[in-house]
């Protein structure tokens, strides 16, 4: 593997659709970094978790304008990857690996 999959998979991302799709299809969710495509991502999940993935979904989640008082600021770009798990795979915790 030429990067390191630790520099890759950056977090695990918790949220309730992220939690339904984790039950209802073996999809789970990560942020990952915005340089990354869909074969790093899948090498680094089935380096550090060791399983075999499926299939890789990506989305760019474009940084939004806030306030805080007089002062504004953008949120952070970012990279959101949906990893789908082969059937038979033992599902990932997070704690495990990451």
């Amino acid at each position: 593997m030429s990067k390191d999959p630790y520099q890759i998979i950056l977090r695990p991302v918790i949220t309730e659709k992220s939690t339904v799709l984790k039950d209802k299809n073996r999809e789970v969710c990560f942020e990952v970094a915005l340089h990354a495509n869909k074969s790093e991502i899948k090498k680094a999940v089935e380096h550090l978790f060791k399983v075999k993935v499926d299939s890789v979904r990506t989305q760019i989640k474009h940084g939004k304008e806030r306030r805080v008082g007089r002062s504004a600021g953008m949120t952070k770009t970012w990279k959101k990857a949906l990893v789908r798990l082969k059937e038979g795979e033992k599902m990932i915790e997070y704690f495990e690996a990451v």
